[in-house]
């Protein structure tokens, strides 16, 4: 019912920019271009966890794009999916590229087999309070992308909280991977879907990395390996030093503006 409610009144009443407040749309032209338009890069959470395959992210977890993402994740702004879909899908593309550069040329990467992109699974009483399941629907939002953008892509949401874990708010590194350590797992006879595609772990943030590292445990006990993970957001932190967040070439600052008006209600 309150997602109901959410969605009516986002028609009828007038809304202001999810990341910055300004009127004119669920997400503005500027926090558009913030969270779409910037180039995805390699990730590496400090220490990084065991077992963690190779993570890439749209954008730094801070101002805009932080609010964004709690706007979509905990107030239930679902018409946000498809911005956040996007950025995922550019974070998607950087960890499974098309093309690899190979002496100095360029040449197709991957086998042509499909993404398989498998969202991190959210507790199920997180899921039962927020009404949606925020990793899943941002992950669907990014395979429809990269399905316009001619990649073979689908979403494969496999995994299982195997075991109660406690709120990882306020847990350092070394706790978070001591509550999530063992808590996941596939269904039952996913190996052979698991085995169609190049798998993709998907998530709508990376902190300490050890949910990703999890479920990446978890997919290779099913007997797949994982080829990357891609999330929306990762502590800024995370990325290389000097790796700040800048605006991109004009061109696709425009045609990030555009995508983002497409996506306004």
């Amino acid at each position: 019912m309150w997602m109901w409610w959410q969605e009516i009144a986002g028609l009828v009443l007038p809304a202001g920019c999810a990341g910055c407040g300004r009127a004119g749309g669920a997400l503005c032209g500027r926090c558009g271009v913030a969270l779409c338009g910037a180039r995805a890069r390699r990730v590496r959470p400090g220490p990084p966890p065991p077992g963690l395959p190779p993570v890439h992210a749209a954008v730094a977890y801070e101002d805009e794009a932080r609010a964004v993402l709690l706007a979509h994740k905990e107030r239930g702004e679902l018409r946000l999916a498809a911005a956040l879909g996007e950025a995922l899908a550019g974070a998607v593309e950087a960890a499974c590229p098309r093309r690899r550069e190979v002496e100095g040329s360029w040449a197709p990467s991957g086998d042509g087999r499909p993404l398989l992109l498998v969202p991190v699974p959210s507790a199920r009483r997180a899921v039962a309070a927020r009404g949606h399941d925020p990793a899943r629907r941002i992950a669907l939002a990014a395979a429809g992308v990269l399905r316009r953008g001619g990649r073979r892509a689908r979403v494969l949401p496999v995994l299982r909280q195997r075991r109660a874990v406690a709120d990882q708010a306020g847990l350092d590194a070394r706790r978070r991977l001591a509550n999530l350590t063992g808590a996941l797992g596939a269904a039952p006879g996913c190996g052979r879907l698991l085995a169609e595609g190049r798998v993709v772990l998907v998530d709508d943030l990376m902190t300490t990395g050890a949910s990703l590292a999890e479920a990446a445990r978890a997919v290779r006990a099913a007997g797949a390996p994982v080829a990357g993970a891609a999330v929306v957001a990762a502590a800024g932190r995370s990325f290389p030093a000097g790796a700040g967040v800048r605006l991109p070439p004009p061109r696709r600052r425009r045609q990030a503006e555009l995508n983002t008006n497409a996506h306004r209600c």
